[in-house]
Formats: C-alpha cells, sequence, structure tokens
C-alpha cells in the first residue's frame, strides 16, 4: 500500500509540473505567434506567410490537446472521474499534427524552437498516455480508493 501512496504522488507532481511546463509553452507561443513574430512574418513570402501560420496553428494544437489530457489526469487524481472514465477514447491524448523537417528548417529560429518544444512535450505525454492505456492486474477500485484516502491524510 505505501508504494501505491507513494506512486500517486509523484504521478500527481508528474501531472502538475507537465501542466506549468505546458501553460508556459502555451503563453510563450501565444507572445511570439501574435506579437513578437510580425516582422518574422511580414519578411516572409506568401507561401511561407501561410506556412508560418500553419505551424503557429500545429503548436496551439498540440498543446491543447496536452492541457486537456493533464487537465482529464488532475480530474481522476482528484477523485472526479475513474481512471476508467480517463481510457474513453475522447478523453485520450489526441495525435499530434505532423511538421515535416524541411519546413521546420524554414521557420525562424525562435518559431523552431517553439515547434520543437511543442513536439517534444507532445511526445513525452503521449508515453504517459500511452502507459495508462496498459493493463494494470493489480488494479482494483478498492486499492484506488485506499490510496485517495491515503493522500488525503
Amino acid at each position: 500500500m505505501p508504494g501505491a501512496v507513494t506512486n500517486a504522488r509523484i504521478h500527481r507532481r508528474l501531472i502538475d509540473s507537465l501542466y506549468v511546463e505546458a501553460m508556459l509553452l502555451a503563453d510563450e507561443a501565444r507572445g511570439y505567434f501574435d506579437q513578437g513574430a510580425r516582422i518574422e512574418r511580414e519578411a516572409l513570402d506568401p507561401l511561407g506567410r501561410v506556412t508560418f501560420s500553419c505551424e503557429s496553428l500545429k503548436v496551439t494544437t498540440r498543446l491543447m490537446h496536452i492541457i486537456a489530457w493533464l487537465l482529464t489526469q488532475r480530474a481522476v487524481d482528484s477523485g472526479e472521474l475513474t481512471p476508467r472514465d480517463a481510457l474513453d477514447p475522447a478523453r485520450r491524448l489526441g495525435d499530434a499534427p505532423v511538421t515535416e523537417d524541411a519546413v521546420l528548417a524554414q521557420m525562424p529560429a525562435e518559431a523552431r524552437a517553439l515547434i520543437e518544444s511543442s513536439i517534444d512535450l507532445h511526445r513525452r505525454v503521449a508515453k504517459l498516455d500511452e502507459a495508462q492505456a496498459e493493463p494494470h492486474p493489480s488494479d482494483s477500485p478498492v486499492q484506488h480508493m485506499q490510496a485517495r484516502l491515503a493522500m488525503a491524510f
């Protein structure tokens, strides 16, 4: 039982730290793509501007999928959702839009860094999403409730 409580606390801390990272990255991306990139975007040819805008939408999509998944995990940790509910396909991590290497290489340095950061964060969260879907034979509703009670006290 103590191992389950420790794992639950580690899971909560991991989810919280990923949530903070995602929110900071979302804020940084918003600031850059909304304001900071104006000069860089205007220096691009028309097709480059469209590509730049598409990549900013891909970053936003990745981050919103991540944030939604992390909020689902928080809901499970707080008892608002069951772990089984979190496995519903609608609550799983959405697929990340693909950014081609050639497109990434053409992006301004700051845009490239934000795109790469969003790809990396999505990849890490996807590993957690895949791991939670793996069956755990020792999981039971009673053990889950005991772990939640132990964390509360």
